[in-house]
């Protein structure tokens, strides 16, 4: 059952990969990432499956290297302002995005 379970999380990988391909816009991907990420962890799922979903699926679907690259590539221009508000603001706006995926969540069930 373990391996088959690692099999699963291999095949979430490689969805979400396939789908980050086509949905070249890093922001865009994090708030769909964090959107369904409240979701999905609101419904409570059974241990395997929330392993298979959350950590298969959604660590490579948001990807946190497409947004340390996005924040490098404004650092580099020497803008600290800028890189400062667009840290800050891609947090906070994951954040209510995530929070509103666990509120309709909730309201579904």
């Amino acid at each position: 059952m373990r391996k088959k379970k690692y099999i699963y999380i291999l095949l979430a990988c490689y969805v979400a990969t396939f789908l980050r391909v086509f949905l070249n816009n890093n922001f865009l991907v994090s708030i769909i990432g964090s959107l369904f990420f409240g979701f999905i962890f609101a419904k409570r799922l059974s241990s395997s499956k929330e392993k298979i979903i959350l950590s298969g699926f959604f660590s490579c679907f948001t990807s946190f290297s497409g947004f340390i690259y996005f924040l490098y590539k404004i650092l580099n221009q020497g803008d600290w302002i800028k890189f400062i508000i667009f840290f800050n603001f891609i947090i906070i706006i994951n954040l209510f995005t995530m929070y509103f995926g666990f509120w309709i969540s909730r309201k579904i069930t």
